[in-house]
């Protein structure tokens, strides 16, 4: 078990190693290098008290319990200095409720928000870069499904993360 510390907690959704890999690239590719201190990843919950790491990790473990499932990416969205790709899933959607009801106490008010799943590949650029990018890709783009494999705990490092824990699905 990780131990208990003030650091907030980071809950993201694993794809599968083909989906990773290539999310990896486009963001090592398109992210600042001075800037990209993460692997590609999507973020469930952003700062969950660092104090609770053993109940949030029984959670995890709890909503685990599921077999894998498929998320469509869906599109390109633009952020306006970056590039993501929009995730949706029935399943994600549910396993994230059930993940909000537990821990609805506490939940900042970013993680209380209305969730919308995706991956950056580029963050932190010069808008009309950001454009340029977003109208590449978006022309190209065609929807494909990726596989959900588990979920993964992090603490954050004020820029850096942490692994703590990886839950796959059954």
């Amino acid at each position: 078990m990780p131990a208990p510390s003030p650091e907030p907690l980071v809950v993201t959704l694993l794809l599968d190693d083909g989906a990773q890999e290539r999310f990896d690239r486009q963001r090592a590719e398109h992210f600042p290098p001075e800037r990209n201190h993460l692997q590609a990843h999507v973020t469930l919950f952003h700062a969950l008290p660092g104090e609770h790491v053993d109940a949030v990790l029984a959670d995890l473990r709890a909503a685990a319990d599921r077999e894998p499932f498929d998320v469509t990416v869906t599109g390109v969205r633009f952020l306006g200095r970056g590039v993501a790709y929009s995730l949706a899933s029935p399943e994600l959607a549910a396993v994230r409720a059930g993940l909000v009801s537990a821990w609805e106490p506490w939940l900042t008010p970013q993680d209380r928000q209305k969730h919308a799943p995706h991956v950056t590949v580029q963050n932190k650029v010069d808008p009309a870069v950001a454009r340029a990018l977003h109208e590449r890709l978006a022309a190209e783009f065609v929807p494909y499904e990726v596989c959900a494999r588990g979920l993964g705990l992090w603490r954050y490092l004020g820029g850096p993360w942490a692994p703590l824990a990886d839950v796959p699905f059954r």
